[in-house]
């Protein structure tokens, strides 16, 4: 049995806070909003008044907090009362220069601080469900994987260099956001052609975004933007997607069409579509 503390218990870290009592973990928990913490006394966890107070005794400290700054203020406040070697997790989705900062002084300040963003919605959290991404002193996670293992099916370690998971952390939000976006779009294009949302959803059936990562992702991270589908064609069909979905609002295709126009306008036209990523290739090397 272990005993941890749970710091932000929002949807996500109420989920997590829920799952660690059903194992059987001795649970404090913080958060900003007394009621949200309160909650989960029904599961056996305790409600501690301040941060400092949460983590004492705490072998392990779990931060579930909204952006860099609450996870500033919230460390700060909790160290008087960490114990010698216990171990902060911060599954916070944060900006990575100021995670590497904030990593880079923790550790050297004596402070145990691994960066463990999430992959995980809150009814996966419940069932120890998603992935975990983890970065940084590689004895810190050896100490912590198994229990980070009952937390999540999939837990990835991606080295030492503790601003990694917060890069692949917006990379994936940027794949699910946009997906999002894109659908929202899509939508747009059908219901303006009375074409009912489900009845749209069903291309998806046979049309495997999978494949296109596979096949021009590929080809756009190698910097290969030999035509399989030139720009300008690509700009036609966007401005067909634009007129067709009319008034209704559109989430990604107006930044596309500009992003296209661009382009073409400094004479990549016949280039793959994928040529759209060529600043970014070019900037990694």
């Amino acid at each position: 049995m272990a005993t941890i503390a749970f710091l932000g218990t929002g949807l996500l870290g109420a989920a997590f806070v829920e799952a660690a009592c059903k194992r059987g973990d001795r649970v404090t928990v913080w958060n900003r909003t007394t009621a949200k913490a309160r909650a989960l006394q029904q599961f056996g966890a305790h409600v501690a008044g301040s941060p400092e107070m949460a983590v004492r005794g705490a072998a392990r400290v779990h931060l579930v907090l909204q952006d860099d700054a609450s996870v500033e203020d919230v460390v700060r406040a909790l160290r008087p009362g960490l114990a010698p070697g216990a171990i902060i997790v911060d599954h916070t989705t944060t900006l990575p220069a100021l995670t590497a900062a904030r990593a880079t002084r923790l550790n050297a300040e004596g402070v145990r601080y691994l960066h463990c963003p999430v992959f995980i919605g809150p009814a996966a959290a419940r069932e120890s469900q998603g992935i975990i991404m983890a970065c940084g002193p590689r004895a810190l996670f050896d100490e912590v994987e198994p229990a980070l293992g009952l937390q999540a099916q999939r837990v990835e370690y991606l080295g030492e260099r503790n601003d990694l998971a917060a890069v692949m952390k917006l990379c994936g939000n940027a794949y699910i956001i946009g997906t999002g976006g894109l659908l929202s779009d899509i939508f747009s294009i059908a219901a303006n052609a009375t074409v009912k949302p489900g009845e749209a959803l069903s291309l998806l059936n046979f049309f495997f975004g999978a494949g296109i990562i596979a096949g021009r992702g590929t080809k756009m991270a190698a910097g290969d933007y030999t035509a399989s589908f030139e720009l300008t064609m690509a700009r036609k069909d966007v401005r067909l997607m634009i007129e067709t979905a009319g008034a209704l609002p559109l989430a990604l295709l107006p930044g596309l069409a500009a992003r296209m126009d661009e382009l073409i306008g400094d004479g990549n036209g016949a280039l793959d579509m994928g040529v759209m990523a060529k600043d970014a290739i070019a900037r990694a090397g």
